[in-house]
Parts: C-alpha cells; structure tokens; sequence
C-alpha cells in the first residue's frame, strides 16, 4: 500500500482522502485552517456527503488517516502527493491557480525524488506543466487524475468509478498512479495530461448541455400541450441518449457545472473558437431561472411586490448541504429583486441567509405565502401533509420546478399546480 498526501480538506480532498485511506493506503490530509484540522482529527465531518463519515471514522480508528495543519506537515516521506486546493475563477471563466502553483512551490523542496504529484483540483490545459515549474523539481513527476464525483454520492462515485481518467507524459508514472486504484473495476484511460484535462471539462459542459437541452424541450412542451416527463422517458430508453441527466428544472448549478462550462468557453475562445453551442447551453439556463420566476409571478396574479413565497429547497440539489452557485438561491434572488418576500426551508440549510427567512420546517416556511415554489428535491417533501400545507397559507399556488409533487394529489387538495413542461 503506498503513502498519500492529500493537500486540502474540502469537498474533493475530504473524498479523496477517506476513500484511498478506505482501499488500504496511507494517508495524510493536510489543509491551512486549523480548526477544520482539528474537527476532523476528532471524526466530525463538516459537510454533508453520504458514507463519508463512516469513512473518515474507519480510517482515523485504523491509523491509516491522519490530518495535520499545512501542505508542509502532509508531504514528509510520501510517494504522491494529491493536490486539491481551490482553482477559483475570474468573470472571464479563467481559473486562478495560485493556490495550486504556491502549495507546489511550498512542497516542491520537501519531496522524495521519483515521487509524484498528482493534480486532483479541476485545472485548465497546461496545468501539469505549470505545476513541474512551480516544484522546481526535475526528478519529481507531475499527473493529471480528473475527479468526476457527484455531490450526494461522491463515496460512492470514487469507489464505483465510472472511468479512471490519467494524463501523463511518463508512462511508469502513470502505472504508479493506476496500482492506487487496485480493487476499483473501472474502465482504466491513460492518455497525455492536456486530453485529461479536457476531458474533465468537456464530460461536465455536456451534462449541463443536456440538462439545457431538455429544460428547452420543457418550455416547448408547455406550449403545446404535451407532458415532459412522458417526453423524457421515452427518450431516455433510447441507449444513445440514456436517461441521466434528462430531468427538467429550475436550471443547473453547483460548484462544478458553471465554473466547467465558462471555462471551457475561455479555454476555447483562447483556441481561437467560437464554442457557440456551449454558450447557447448557458444563455438556456439563465432564461429557465426568469421562467420560473415568470410562473411564481403569475402564479401570485401578475405582480411579486409585497407577496409572501414560500421557497422548498436552498441547496443546488438534494442530499448535500452546498450552496454554491445553486439554481434555488438564483430563483429567490430574482424573486426579490421583483419585490416577494421569501420564507425558505431547506433540510441541511439553518441559514442565516441575506435577505431570506430560513425557517426550521417546511410548514412554518409555508406561513402566510400565497405561492409555494420547489426549488430542490429534496425526497421527503413529496409525503409532507399537503392539507395542513394548505391551512397555513394565505392561497393554496404551488409552482412545482423539480416535478417533484403528485400533481393529481394537490389539485385535489384544491390546489392550483404549475409544474415545469407540464400543463
């Protein structure tokens, strides 16, 4: 079993580092805030994520996990280090890599020689080489292993890969990187570092492409007369198209979709092309958040000034307690900049939130709202009790944007339902 470091305990380092401490290996997660080190140290995961505890808990009580303070303290006598720092982006879609290039220039003196340092972060084309100069180190070998874990199930996507995608000039180095992932059965694609890293970058611009694509087919439907969802299963049988990803709502986000797509538009626009369709994919995404603000307005007569909604679902999707860049945070800040008032529930978010009234259940967010709006599907809002929902609100409007409700069931709670794609 081989020595790991892994620099930064966020979401993908966190991952990274429980999962390989899980197959066998060694590991020491390193990150500069102190006290983040120490909660870990003591097994409490700061994040929502299905099976990571359990994780974190099994690898601190079998010795084979350990977090310290600083990239420094991780890296002594490892033989790879995995980088997994912030990669933050500028409006122009271009990352940052400082973070990256300083904890490698930080490391770079402390390494064995023959060691490898493996880019983990998501890094735009030439990264690999970027990091070689900031190591400063010839006998130090640079890789590039893509992450591709969904938030919700990232546990699970580690250890139960779709594919394991390496880029690397030096074919040994890439066997090395490979034997860590000993006991995973997935499709194993080396190639060189820039085609891994586009891969990365291209696999999530086409998922958000897709998840646009069939919020477009929504609005069609809408108009005329026709049910997405029975459009959606239909092709999703078809195994060309398949059927993940093919669920509409109120536009996609998170930390990985947006930050992928603006800089896949940049590394393009760089290249010299004009990566139309991939713009067109966001321009979508941005109309489908007015769309639902469109139908809470007229859900609520016309006008949001003064109105009360009531907003089901902050996270940018269920089973995980981000807020980054969430499609639900965008809709209830259009809702207010029209003049609404929102009272929100979400069930891994106790806010404070700016300008949002976090309540601690979904009925007491339902106080007072003339309209209802899901945002998240979160599953047990679907066996809430809909006629206590209806009590408490001044006007029983449900603007449903994850057709996520039994739209059959509210109607005949004397409800009036506005889904997406549906009539």
């Amino acid at each position: 079993m081989a020595r790991i470091a892994v620099v930064g305990a966020g979401y993908v380092g966190l991952t990274t580092a429980a999962c390989f401490s899980h197959l066998g290996h060694e590991v020491v997660c390193g990150d500069i805030d102190a006290e983040r080190v120490a909660r870990l140290a003591q097994a409490d995961v700061p994040i929502v994520e299905e099976g990571l505890e359990r994780l974190v808990v099994d690898g601190l009580r079998h010795g084979r996990l350990r977090f310290v303070v600083g990239a420094a303290a991780a890296v002594a006598g490892v033989e790879f280090v995995y980088l997994c720092v912030p990669t933050p982006q500028a409006a122009d879609g271009a990352a940052d890599l400082s973070f990256v290039e300083s904890v490698a220039a930080e490391v770079g003196p402390l390494l064995a020689s023959e060691s490898i340092v493996v880019n983990k972060s998501t890094v735009p084309v030439g990264s690999t080489r970027i990091v070689q100069r900031a190591l400063g180190r010839p006998d130090v070998l640079v890789v590039s292993n893509p992450e591709f874990l969904r938030e919700g199930s990232a546990v699970h996507d580690f250890l139960h890969p779709g594919r394991i995608v390496i880029g690397a000039d030096d074919q040994a180095a890439a066997i090395r990187v490979a034997s860590l992932y000993l006991g995973v059965a997935a499709p194993l694609i080396v190639t060189d570092p820039p085609s891994a890293e586009i891969i990365k970058y291209a696999s999530n611009a086409f998922l958000a492409t897709k998840l646009s694509f069939v919020n477009a087919v929504a609005a069609v439907c809408e108009s005329v007369g026709a049910d997405v969802n029975d459009v959606v299963l239909g092709m999703g049988y078809d195994p060309r198209i398949g059927r993940e990803f093919l669920r509409p709502g109120p536009g996609w986000g998170g930390s990985c979709l947006p930050k992928d797509t603006r800089a896949l538009l940049r590394i393009a626009d760089d290249a010299g092309y004009d990566f139309e369709l991939l713009q067109a994919s966001i321009d979508v995404n941005e109309q489908q958040l007015d769309r639902v603000v469109d139908k809470v307005a007229a859900a609520a007569g016309g006008s949001l000034e003064g109105v009360t909604v009531a907003a089901w679902g902050l996270t940018f999707k269920a089973r995980t307690d981000d807020l980054r860049e969430s499609p639900a945070l965008a809709v209830i800040a259009r809702l207010r900049a029209r003049g609404a008032l929102v009272q929100a529930f979400d069930p891994t978010v106790r806010g404070p939130l700016p300008d949002v009234d976090v309540r601690q259940d979904a009925y007491a967010a339902c106080e007072g709202a003339a309209v209802l709006v899901v945002l998240t599907e979160w599953d047990e809002l679907r066996w809430l009790d809909f006629d206590k929902v209806g009590s408490v609100m001044a006007h029983r409007h449900v603007v449903d944007a994850r057709n996520l409700l039994d739209r059959a069931s509210l109607v005949r709670s004397g409800f009036t339902y506005r889904g997406v794609g549906r009539v």
